[in-house]
């Protein structure tokens, strides 16, 4: 591998809710499904399809924090929600991601009343078992490559470079966690990301997956939960594709390990 410029890991971000507010960390562990308590918790409606952003915007209200034995959740008006990161053994039912047919274990009634009531929308709160793997659906993936309840890989990289371009064709600019990634990098050019085939970050090898087709998540202010047309509007005029608007890069990890902020990061180019 070589680095072709001073590249360095500048952010790390986890989503323990799937679509709910993300955690910035100076470490995190990478585990088999990604990095430690990513997307390891979902909201699902009665059919036990998966909930977002999309059509619940004031999911980007809820925030998370974790300690050593709980989860941590909060919103505005609400009372304070403690679920056990380690949960017993539980009811499961039948939940859905993007068509994957998977487990999910019942965190319990006290979580979706919490989660019903805020959202105003009848929901329940599953965690995904360790027994139910989840393979990574790509023509990237490798035998055993899993992901959690992410949509479709476990990592997804960005620039801080890609997003200043972006802020300078846009009037009002925008924050990264618009985009909701794993990894934020500095040190190379705009775009760099898709000109990569392989990546280390500190000593942990990465594979450069498919890029990050953008949804109306991203339209989404994560501050007040209200929707606008940006940066949707703006990327199309630029960096649309067979249809797809494409903003980041995912990626497919090779080894467990720990990656901190301030890891050196080596590129390779396709």
């Amino acid at each position: 591998m070589r680095t072709a410029e001073n590249v360095t890991l500048s952010g790390l971000y986890v989503y323990p809710i799937k679509s709910c507010a993300g955690i910035s960390l100076q470490s995190a562990e990478v585990s088999a499904t990604g990095l430690r308590h990513d997307r390891r918790w979902m909201l699902v409606d009665d059919t036990g399809e998966f909930m977002s952003q999309r059509a619940h915007p004031r999911m980007a209200l809820i925030s998370v924090r974790l300690d050593p034995e709980w989860m941590i959740v909060n919103a505005p008006d609400m009372d304070e929600l403690e679920i056990p990161l380690r949960n017993g053994p539980g009811n499961h039912i039948d939940v859905r991601v993007f068509g994957d047919a998977n487990r999910g274990e019942l965190v319990g009634g006290e979580a979706d009343r919490w989660f019903t009531e805020f959202l105003e929308f009848p929901c329940r709160l599953v965690h995904k078992p360790d027994d139910d793997p989840r393979l990574v659906d790509s023509s990237f993936a490798q035998s055993g490559d899993q992901v959690s309840f992410a949509d479709g890989f476990a990592f997804l990289l960005i620039s801080e470079a890609s997003l200043e371009d972006l802020n300078t064709r846009l009037e009002d600019p925008l924050p990264i966690d618009r985009f909701r990634p794993n990894f934020v990098v500095r040190g190379c050019g705009p775009y760099a990301e898709d000109g990569w085939s392989r990546l280390r970050i500190g000593s942990l090898p990465f594979r450069v997956a498919e890029p990050c087709p953008r949804c109306a998540i991203t339209t989404v202010d994560q501050s007040t939960g209200t929707r606008g047309k940006e940066p949707l509007r703006t990327l199309a005029t630029y960096r649309k594709s067979g249809g797809e608007v494409y903003f980041g890069r995912n990626l497919i990890h090779d080894a467990l390990g720990t990656v901190r902020v301030g890891d050196t990061v080596d590129t390779t180019p396709r």
